[in-house]
């Protein structure tokens, strides 16, 4: 085999057989509009608080489907609820019912 000098840094590989889709099952359950999400970023270009504060509802549905909920709370922690995605997104999701449904979930023990 051709060695090319680069190669994968072993901290970047994912197994995904290894996560627990069990919480996202649960979110889906819930909260449906969350499978017709396109992550399309629309949410997060207008978020009142993201001009000041890293969040995106987009990286937090990825992060939750990836099982690494604990990023995906702090991404949604700076959420002031204002409504201003819910109004530009182009699926219609209401992304305020959405993370009120996701720390819901994850504040349940």
């Amino acid at each position: 085999m051709v060695d090319f000098g680069f190669g994968l840094v072993p901290s970047s590989r994912i197994n995904l057989d290894l996560f627990d889709k069990g919480k996202y099952e649960e979110l889906a359950a819930l909260e449906p509009d969350v499978r017709i999400c396109m992550a399309c970023g629309s949410c997060t270009a207008v978020c009142t608080a993201g001009k000041f504060e890293p969040t995106s509802l987009r990286e937090a549905i990825e992060d939750i489907k990836n099982a690494r909920a604990d990023k995906a709370l702090q991404m949604l922690e700076p959420c002031q609820l204002c409504g201003k995605c819910s109004m530009v997104c182009p699926r219609g999701i209401n992304t305020r019912h959405l993370i009120l449904s996701i720390n819901k979930i994850y504040s349940e023990k």
